[in-house]
């Protein structure tokens, strides 16, 4: 099973200076004089050729991948720092002497992955009670109740969700399983990149079976990657799994084993704890089917097998070094050409947020997020709001029926910041202080069993989907709601002491986006209460998709790495979002300015040159190869780099502050310029 999300996520980036304690201490901005890092700019390129190398392009030459990343910015410090943070956290609970019960399961379940001397010793027995599981199917209800199971693979997951079109209430849905590859491409692309990496995934696979000690390795490793070819060949791709209204089709119990009886619904619905629901979102329906025909044609032995390889391959960190060293020179090494495996300590504090990152987060909140903070968002955030609204009120495109509707939903943006208003209680959690395994597939079923708990009851507006010592944001379309972690809201991003510039062009930027994605392709599907009901007349909602498919004919054209295109419709969400984004931000910050009176010229630039570079300074980013290959096959967001170039060329402000004109590489006619909100 798996909980099926709807958001749109903004992550911005990083660059050199004082540390954050010393910068503050000191009443300074963190980075350079007024919040923006100088030496990493190459003032040698011409802002209108590109951009994003005149901001960052000094900082691209000089930094380097660390050895155990498939990427390098300004994310990325914020995420090692995070970590180090939460090992502090951590260490301090080990210490503790009077500790919570919570504290001493956080304690135990990061002992626990830590003890590699004790994992060694153990060897394969920790596997043994969930491949008995798997040994013991005998019948294909047998199968499918395994499949309901936590911590197994399957080709068709059920999760529980916000109702699409009543998100006061929750509903279970169906939708198409996750693959041993990271998208159905991999499986289907050919070439001679694809050839390789699928004769890799094969070895991968023979690999993990003979360290399991499977019998009759490489006959099993064909006949799992038949399997997973045609379970891939019918599912349908990220870019049309983001239409949401093709996504939604609620069946009561006949018509659902109508559409894939193999699945025996009720079956698998019992095994699942939902029994008494009548009523299931099939997501992909063609692919659901497929997979249905797939448990008449494919013998019961080869589903075994493929759960088998799956459940030691999903769960291979926890096992000895071999199994992760295997898994790690696939999924980090060949796929995304990363050298080196990370320390152990940082990917324990990982597995501890993933497993019970509330518990850390309300210890991370209480030393690390001043309340100040929270005031200055609320103070932005207010700003992109009247921004949005004015943008709204001019659309030329837009008519009243529809622009009334588009500003109720703004005013009912909520926005959430800094942390939960309560925290997940966790005292019913079973966490062992020496099997990393059995507290990997524990975490997942406490969270089944809480989300089950939840089913009967209305849909709680309070939850996040994220923890607050998480660098990144997000969007609801179900709830409205745009979430901040606290992890984010720190330089470059955000800074108390930098020029309103900085701040308005970086953060305020992630702010306006996360709030566009209320008004993207898919996001303006869904009302202000959150409901999915089509608000927009015929002709506003035509003359909206002209607008849109221009950014995708756009991002069409633009090829990260040779051969591979970005897909314009498939990071449409997030374009629309960067391109709403900071053309809020600039006006808010021009708001801000009309408030507080027009600013100098700093180190000569202007109040307006500061808000674009601190713009493109967030997305000082770049990634290996085959990390970007797979974010181009897997990703709606587009690499940074077109983050930044791809979106200023629309921005007619950004033309004026820094003299773009005809002839210059990224210059776009007025005409050619997509201007949505």
């Amino acid at each position: 099973m798996k909980t099926f999300l709807t958001a749109g996520v903004a992550v911005a980036a990083i660059m050199l200076g004082l540390s954050p304690a010393a910068a503050q201490s000191a009443g300074k901005p963190v980075y350079g004089g007024w919040g923006f890092d100088y030496a990493g700019m190459d003032k040698a390129v011409k802002p209108g050729d590109d951009f994003w190398a005149y901001a960052n392009g000094a900082w691209d030459r000089t930094t380097d991948f660390a050895p155990d990343r498939s990427s390098a910015g300004v994310t990325i410090k914020l995420v090692d720092q995070a970590e180090i943070d939460v090992r502090d956290l951590l260490d301090g609970i080990a210490k503790a002497p009077h500790a919570s019960p919570t504290d001493r399961k956080v304690g135990n379940y990061y002992k626990a992955w830590m003890d590699s001397a004790a994992i060694e010793a153990a060897g394969t027995r920790p596997l043994k009670p969930f491949l008995a599981r798997i040994d013991a199917v005998q019948t294909r209800d047998d199968l499918i109740r395994l499949f309901a199971a936590p911590g197994y693979a399957a080709p068709v997951d059920v999760g529980i969700i916000p109702d699409f079109m009543d998100p006061t209430r929750y509903a279970a849905i169906a939708t198409q399983g996750s693959l041993g590859l990271p998208d159905r491409h991999y499986y289907l692309l050919q070439g001679e990149k694809y050839d390789a990496i699928r004769k890799a995934y094969r070895a991968y696979v023979v690999k993990i079976q003979q360290l399991a000690g499977f019998p009759d390795a490489e006959a099993r490793a064909d006949r799992i990657l038949d399997l997973e070819t045609r379970i891939a060949t019918d599912q349908w791709s990220r870019a049309k799994r983001r239409d949401i209204q093709g996504l939604y089709h609620p069946m009561e119990i006949q018509p659902l084993n109508a559409l894939a009886p193999q699945f025996d619904w009720p079956v698998y619905l019992k095994a699942l704890g939902l029994e008494k629901v009548s009523t299931v979102i099939a997501g992909e329906t063609s692919a659901i089917t497929a997979a249905g025909k797939l448990l008449d044609t494919v013998p019961l032995s080869t589903w075994k097998d493929y759960l088998a390889f799956r459940f030691v391959s999903d769960h291979a960190v926890y096992l000895p070094k071999a199994f992760d060293d295997a898994q790690f020179d696939f999924y980090s090494h060949t796929l995304n050409d990363v050298p080196v495996q990370r320390d152990r300590w940082k990917r324990g504090v990982q597995q501890v947020n993933g497993a019970l990152g509330e518990a850390v987060g309300a210890a991370y909140v209480q030393r690390h997020y001043p309340p100040e903070a929270e005031r200055q968002m609320g103070e932005l955030i207010e700003n992109l709001r009247a921004a949005y609204a004015d943008r709204i009120s001019h659309a030329a495109w837009m008519d009243e029926a529809t622009r009334t509707e588009a500003l109720a939903k703004l005013k009912a943006f909520e926005p959430r910041t800094g942390h939960p208003v309560k925290y997940i209680d966790y005292s019913s959690m079973v966490v062992s202080p020496t099997n990393p395994l059995a507290n990997a597939v524990a975490a997942g079923t406490f969270q089944w069993k809480l989300q089950l708990s939840r089913f009967p009851l209305p849909v709680d507006r309070t939850l996040w989907n994220m923890t607050p010592q998480t660098v990144n944001a997000y969007y609801s379309p179900l709830s409205n709601q745009i979430t901040f972690p606290a992890a984010i809201l720190q330089p470059p991003f955000f800074d108390a002491a930098a020029d309103p510039a900085v701040n308005y062009g970086a953060i305020g930027a992630v702010i306006g986006h996360e709030m566009g994605h209320g008004f993207d392709d898919q996001g303006r599907k869904f009302d202000a209460s959150g409901h999915l009901r089509d608000w927009w007349s015929k002709d506003t909602a035509d003359a909206y998709t002209v607008h849109a498919q221009k950014l995708v004919a756009q991002y069409n054209g633009y090829e990260p790495i040779p051969g591979a295109k970005i897909n314009g419709q498939l990071t449409l969400g997030e374009n629309l979002g960067d391109l709403g984004g900071i053309e809020a931000a600039y006006q808010a910050y021009r708001r801000y300015v009309a408030q507080h009176g027009e600013p100098p010229v700093i180190d000569g630039y202007t109040g307006d040159q500061r808000f674009f570079l601190a713009y493109a300074e967030a997305w000082r980013q770049k990634r290996r190869e085959g990390a970007t290959r797979q974010q181009l096959l897997s990703d709606p967001h587009s690499p940074a780099y077109f983050r930044v170039n791809g979106i200023v060329r629309n921005v007619d402000a950004w033309y004026a502050a820094f003299d773009v004109k005809p002839g210059d590489k990224l210059y776009l006619a007025p005409e050619e310029r997509v201007h949505v909100w």
